[in-house]
């Protein structure tokens, strides 16, 4: 499952980042790295981008871009 797909609520533990370019790099730079929990707080009203706590702070994501990042959905 990738992070695009969990709901608002939904926590989970991020398995590895599918890209390795620029992107993948600005990934990593904002704190995102494999090994790490998330929540998904919310998305904008026409579904993009979305908002996700990690460690106490807060990211906005495109869901193109959260498309990369694998995820283990947490229950």
């Amino acid at each position: 499952m990738t992070l695009d797909k969990l709901k608002p609520g939904n926590s989970g533990t991020i398995k590895k980042l599918s890209i390795k370019d620029k992107l993948g790099q600005r990934l990593m730079d904002m704190g995102i790295y494999p090994g790490l929990t998330l929540n998904v707080v919310r998305n904008a009203p026409l579904e993009d981008p979305m908002e996700v706590e990690i460690d106490g702070y807060f990211i906005s994501l495109r869901h193109d871009e959260a498309r990369f990042i694998e995820m283990e959905k947490n229950e």
